[in-house]
């Protein structure tokens, strides 16, 4: 038996211990979701409802134990991982409200009776859960999964197992019958396991070269659906701005949040040569100075916390050299954090105009500025990626947004907002390397069921006449 443990990256305390599931575990998973598959679709969709909205009273109930165990697994800030809690809770309701508008029934007359469009699930739906947000993340496909009628296996991040576990002790207390929602926990390993099972869907949030490699695995099984929603090499466009100091804070909230541990963060700050972008990447870096960082549950509120580990800082740290190494100029420097774990390092910026920089995301908060001549120069440089998740334009112009929303390629695009803003109302995801053309959010209905068009007639009537060239 392997076991393993989750760490809290500010204390190093072990938070969970626990026991990865083994192959076989992982495979009877498989084997008990599939056996009840018939029987939970075929409830009515008001039982489903009824046990996902006890379930959004268990989150309340449990809110406080939830949110400290995600802070505890991952260093966010309580008043990030509450917000995350209510995230949660607020996801039934949305999904519901989805599932009707998109994914229902409905159907209409016609001459010969009606045509009548439903959708059903797809069966088995494996969830892989990220570590940055442990709960709404995964939350966001297990339930509108289990509303369509799917049934799910569900490993967590190997990074926080607790969380996940708490999920699923949610979601069976609040009467989700067994075998319906399922818990495997492990690494890659156990990842890998999952999805050698015959499955019917995988949902995964994560990076690009994870969804590069699904994409591959199930190139010649077109059963299987596919949502992937993944990373990306964000741009974030300021130009024409009156007040430097105001387009700052968007580009801080943009780059900085959740310590750069978001998918949707910026990581390129494009803006004009000379002194207004200079003025610019001044308020940026003096705003990113006054960030303070520090332990979740300590005496002041802090505006960021670790990476989720030391190895994860390690290895951001060297990717960050990599760029200076090949001529980025440094702005202001990373590196450890005087009387913090090593999981925690400051905020970088370097400027990469000119520089051969590698096309990839480093999940941490460092941001790179690219000064451009032209705006069509900044549209270009912001599309200048394999990635396609979200972007955004910081203006006092509204004539540059109608440019920018129409020329921008990305899935979520902002305007005098940080690009880090998003709703569970909206869709969510990208193209190119970001994702497969399948937003998550209000539009996860989508690939939780697929849809069935039908001609119906109340009886069998003699259509010969619809049959040309009878002799």
């Amino acid at each position: 038996m392997t076991t393993f443990q989750s760490i809290d990256p500010t204390t190093g305390e072990v938070v969970w211990e626990g026991a990865e599931s083994t192959p076989q575990q992982v495979a009877d998973a498989v084997t008990k979701a599939r056996a009840v598959m018939a029987d939970w679709a075929l409830r009515p969709r008001e039982e489903r409802v009824a046990i996902l909205k006890a379930y959004q009273a268990k989150l309340k109930e449990r809110a406080a134990e939830i949110a400290e165990t995600i802070s505890r697994e991952t260093g966010k800030a309580l008043w990030e991982t509450q917000g995350e809690v209510g995230s949660m809770q607020g996801k039934v309701d949305i999904s519901i409200r989805a599932y009707d508008e998109r994914t229902g029934e409905r159907s209409s007359d016609t001459a010969f009776g009606r045509a009548v469009l439903r959708h059903r699930p797809h069966g088995v739906a494996a969830v892989l859960g990220p570590f940055n947000f442990p709960g709404h993340l995964p939350n966001g496909h297990i339930v509108p999964a289990l509303l369509a009628g799917d049934t799910v296996v569900f490993k967590p991040s190997e990074e926080a197992p607790k969380t996940g576990e708490l999920m699923v002790q949610c979601l069976l207390e609040a009467g989700v019958p067994d075998g319906v929602i399922n818990l495997v926990q492990g690494g890659k390993d156990v990842g890998a396991a999952l999805l050698d099972q015959k499955i019917d869907a995988l949902m995964f949030t994560g990076s690009g070269a994870a969804g590069a490699h699904f994409r591959k695995k199930f190139a010649d099984d077109p059963h299987v659906i596919l949502a992937l929603e993944l990373g990306g090499n964000n741009p974030l466009v300021v130009w024409d701005v009156s007040d430097p100091e105001a387009a700052a804070t968007h580009v801080v909230q943009s780059a900085f949040i959740t310590s750069g541990q978001r998918c949707s963060c910026a990581r390129r700050l494009i803006v004009p040569n000379g002194p207004q972008g200079d003025a610019v990447v001044e308020a940026v870096a003096a705003l990113s100075d006054r960030l303070r960082y520090g332990a979740w549950n300590g005496d002041e509120e802090v505006y960021g916390g670790p990476l989720i580990s030391a190895r994860a800082a390690k290895k951001a740290l060297s990717d960050l050299q990599e760029r200076i190494d090949l001529g980025a100029k440094v702005i202001r420097a990373s590196g450890p954090i005087d009387g913090l774990a090593d999981a925690f390092v400051k905020p970088a910026i370097i400027d990469v105009t000119g520089v051969n920089v590698p096309d990839e995301e480093i999940f941490a908060p460092f941001l790179s500025v690219i000064r451009v001549d032209s705006f069509d120069d900044a549209l270009e440089a912001a599309n200048n990626t394999r990635y396609g998740l979200s972007a955004g334009l910081i203006s006092d112009d509204a004539t540059l947004w109608d440019r920018f929303i129409t020329t921008i390629r990305a899935g979520v695009v902002n305007f005098n907002r940080p690009t880090t803003g998003a709703a569970g109302d909206m869709p969510f995801g990208g193209l190119g390397a970001s994702g497969n053309h399948r937003p998550s959010a209000y539009y996860a209905a989508d690939y939780c069921a697929y849809p069935i068009a039908s001609f119906e007639a109340q009886g069998v009537k003699n259509i010969a006449s619809e049959i040309k060239g009878l002799m």
